[in-house]
């Protein structure tokens, strides 16, 4: 790609903000530009990346899924209770994303085969989702399942599940080259996601589904197969998330991710993805996740409080939204233009 038309890009424009604001947060509280703190701080926001990513996918195909963050929490508790009961923690590890992988397959089968709005479908499984998480340690002690000692399972509806091997929780501890292994994870999950995105006729098909689910069914596209891999992806990245979550904490609860939820969509549309569908970009959404992610981390380093954040948060998403907007309508009216003038040249 050309310098020109590079720096005419949406992710160009992220990456100047991202240093911009990396700056302007360094001159505020000097912590800011210590590059091994900039990398240490990728752990509060890691899990909003992973969920981020696949739910690019989701949304260039003019889908939704909001069902991520209560997948985040059931992936942790279904980890928990395996490792109480006796199951290695690699295998808890698989069974955590399993769940994320059954969990995208439920959202799939109902966005691919009915006309409910991949929203209505997704706010269902949400609830749905975090009931189970919040039920299964009581489902399992009503059953007999004596693992937990004298509290019972039901103990850890609220409690949460601690005691996890350190082989698993050193994870958020582990660094390669001064860059947290979380972190690591995320820029490899961002790699394949794009690989597929932009580089496979899988990529492609999405697109195309985003700007025409009619059109794509008749050009050959197999429509519902592609629709239910990329919500089984998104429940993959969000249990994963739900899996690193675990580990940062060395506790499994049910309510690991529940205040993500805002963070996750605002990465992704502020990362350039259209929301009717047919535009975004891996890369876009991996940068708005840092942006945001260092902004939270400024906000609460100048002492301002969770709740101002998310209105904050909120307040970026939907100046995001305006922006793009109002890019779409300075971009149809150039391309009016130019389609009169030549028809008058003509």
């Amino acid at each position: 790609m050309k310098i020109s038309k590079l720096i005419k890009t949406w992710e160009f424009a992220l990456f100047i903000l991202l240093i911009a604001e990396i700056i302007i947060l360094g001159l505020i509280n000097p912590i800011f530009l210590d590059i091994e703190n900039l990398l240490y701080a990728t752990l509060d926001f890691s899990h909003i990346l992973l969920a981020a990513l696949p739910l690019t996918l989701v949304i260039i195909t003019a889908g939704i899924d909001i069902s991520s963050v209560s997948v985040m929490g059931l992936a942790s508790i279904v980890l928990g209770l395996s490792w109480v009961a006796g199951v290695p923690i690699i295998l808890a590890i698989v069974a955590a994303l399993l769940v994320g992988i059954l969990a995208g397959l439920f959202n799939g089968v109902f966005a691919a085969n009915t006309d409910v709005n991949p929203l209505v479908i997704t706010l269902g499984s949400l609830f749905m989702f975090a009931g189970f998480a919040q039920g299964l340690p009581i489902l399992l002690d009503k059953l007999n399942f004596k693992v937990a000692g004298s509290g019972g399972l039901a103990a850890y509806q609220y409690e949460g599940i601690t005691g996890l091997p350190y082989s698993f929780t050193d994870i958020a501890a582990t660094t390669v080259w001064l860059i947290p292994l979380p972190f690591i994870i995320v820029l490899i999950f961002a790699a394949v996601l794009a690989l597929l995105l932009h580089k496979t006729r899988f990529g492609r098909s999405l697109y195309y589904i985003g700007v025409n689910l009619d059109a794509s069914g008749y050009s050959g596209i197999a429509v519902k197969k592609i629709l239910i891999l990329v919500y089984i992806i998104s429940g993959f990245g969000a249990a994963l998330a739900g899996v690193i979550l675990t580990a940062y904490f060395t506790s499994a609860r049910a309510d690991l991710g529940s205040d993500a939820l805002l963070a996750i969509i605002t990465a992704v549309v502020l990362g350039g993805s259209d929301i009717l569908g047919g535009k975004g970009t891996i890369l876009g959404t991996l940068l708005a996740g840092l942006v945001l992610g260092y902004l939270q981390q400024g906000l609460l380093a100048i002492g301002i409080s969770g709740d101002i954040i998310q209105v904050v948060i909120g307040a970026v998403l939907i100046a995001s939204l305006a922006i793009r907007a109002l890019m779409n309508a300075v971009s149809q009216r150039r391309q009016n233009q130019k389609t009169l003038l030549s028809k008058g040249g003509s």
